[in-house]
């Protein structure tokens, strides 16, 4: 059978051609290089033909490598971008990437104010005026708004989902509940409270982040349960969040 992964990052030593945005040094990069050559050494033989690249954080709003590797691997690889939400013509840009395979373009509390994912807050995340444009030009296009947030995120999402109900939208990693090693009961109601926008799916993976962050990973199995119970199994997506959960 074949699989697809929803989640994956792809990056390379070379700093030249590829270089890392402000805020970033290579001693972030870890490992040093992860390309789709690494990729396939793991995906290959566990059966995943299809793959959708997230943007590394430390390449910022340039998308290059991961657009390369696109088109390099030519029915492999499917993308999700990360955009300024302050730049001009937004709608023209989300445009222009989905003809390079961009399925979506992901968003995080501070992205707009240059912070790096994981350290905003999430009250009132998404009201810089260029979520608008990205949340109404996506319902346009059929591009997903890709969501890395925590729970304290949801309710301005809920917001955004009420304003642009045609919206396809995306909570990676489970919404990281757990990340803190706690797997609470009202951040997971909140998380499958969202099932009622026909547009809202989630990714379920990353499970070496989560809750005790050991494998076999079965304390996350009532969490999930819940989510693909309220959810559906057609809104839930499998994600590696690779290479993290491989890297010695």
């Amino acid at each position: 059978m074949n699989f697809i992964d929803a989640h994956v990052h792809v990056w390379i030593s070379d700093t030249i051609h590829y270089p890392l945005a402000k805020g970033y040094r290579k001693e972030d990069m870890k490992p040093a290089s992860f390309t789709p050559e690494d990729l396939f050494k793991h995906s290959k033989p566990a059966g995943v033909a299809r793959i959708n690249l997230i943007q590394m954080s430390w390449y910022g709003f340039n998308n290059d490598y991961m657009l390369h590797m696109i088109g390099l691997h030519k029915g492999v690889f499917c993308g999700t971008a990360v955009i300024d939400p302050n730049g001009k013509d937004i709608d023209k840009l989300m445009a222009d990437l989905g003809k390079q395979k961009v399925r979506a373009f992901r968003v995080y509390p501070g992205l707009e104010r240059g912070i790096k994912p994981n350290e905003g807050k999430g009250e009132a995340w998404l009201k810089a005026d260029g979520y608008d444009r990205m949340f109404a030009a996506a319902a346009r296009n059929n591009q997903a708004i890709s969501c890395l947030i925590n729970p304290d995120a949801l309710p301005d999402l809920e917001r955004m989902c009420k304003k642009y109900p045609g919206t396809p939208v995306i909570i990676d990693h489970l919404c990281r509940i757990g990340a803190d090693g706690t797997i609470r009961d009202r951040d997971v109601e909140a998380l499958c409270a969202l099932a009622k926008h026909k547009k809202v799916m989630v990714k379920v993976g990353a499970f070496y982040a989560l809750g005790k962050k050991k494998a076999p990973h079965d304390d996350l199995a009532g969490l999930i349960e819940k989510v693909v119970k309220a959810f559906g199994p057609e809104r839930c997506m499998w994600e590696s969040d690779s290479p993290f959960q491989v890297v010695d």
